[in-house]
């Protein structure tokens, strides 16, 4: 009788064990950075507020800085991203332990797609958090950084023409893609390039309330006094 393990192209039975658990481990530890309230946590800490009670009640940068805390704000964006980048590189770390026989770029896409999820669905607020940019920008700094410095030039060129972050973030991130298929050099394995699609799509997804208040010109731009509808 032959050996399964002696089958060219079969699966060692360690192998098919290994990669669930391993997947499983990089995607929670991953989770958990990208669950950080920061923006809660800030406010809680140095104004004894509570950010999901102000303006949109969004836990991001945004509502933070319209809250009035604009030192707030700025550490709070600057905290998410490098939550994103501290993700992706522990799973990068993490991958010839726990997944050694998957390509590193598939691991660090696990790591940044569960990262934002848990920056966008945090298991210590009740699943409701931000809507993910700073964190989405964080991880693909890391993971395709020449694309994600694209992204995030484009975001600065469409808020500084029309003052909408929404509108700025949405074109940021629906850009990302393509940046990254043509700016990230060597293997592209398929799972990274979808998660790219992914976390895009679950960025434009979590600005629907944004996109409604834009196409009914409601929406509130950057750096105006005074609102003209609900602020992101």
């Amino acid at each position: 009788m032959v050996s399964r393990a002696n089958v060219p192209g079969a699966v060692p039975a360690t192998l098919v064990l290994v990669m669930p658990v391993g997947s499983l481990l990089v995607g929670v530890a991953a989770y958990l950075l990208g669950s950080i309230p920061t923006g809660y946590l800030l406010m809680r800490i140095f104004r004894k507020q509570d950010i999901r009670a102000i303006g949109s009640g969004n836990i991001g940068a945004t509502n933070v800085l319209r809250s009035g805390a604009r030192g707030l704000g700025a550490a709070t964006f600057l905290l998410d991203m490098l939550k994103g980048c501290a993700a992706v590189g522990l799973g990068a770390v993490l991958a010839p332990y726990l997944l050694p026989h998957a390509p590193v770029r598939d691991a660090e896409a696990l790591a940044a797609l569960c990262a934002v999820l848990g920056h966008m669905f945090p298991v210590w607020l009740g699943f409701k958090g931000g809507k993910g940019v700073a964190t989405g920008f964080g991880v693909f700094l890391v993971a395709a950084p020449l694309a994600a410095l694209a992204a995030i030039t484009v975001f600065g060129l469409v808020l500084t023409i029309s003052r909408f972050v929404s509108l700025a973030s949405i074109a940021g991130a629906a850009s990302f893609p393509a940046f990254a298929w043509f700016l990230v050099a060597g293997d592209k394995p398929a799972f990274f390039l979808a998660v790219q699609t992914i976390v895009a799509l679950l960025i434009i997804a979590k600005h629907h309330q944004n996109i409604r208040r834009l196409l009914s010109g409601t929406e509130s731009r950057f750096g105006r006094g005074g609102r003209e509808g609900k602020p992101a």
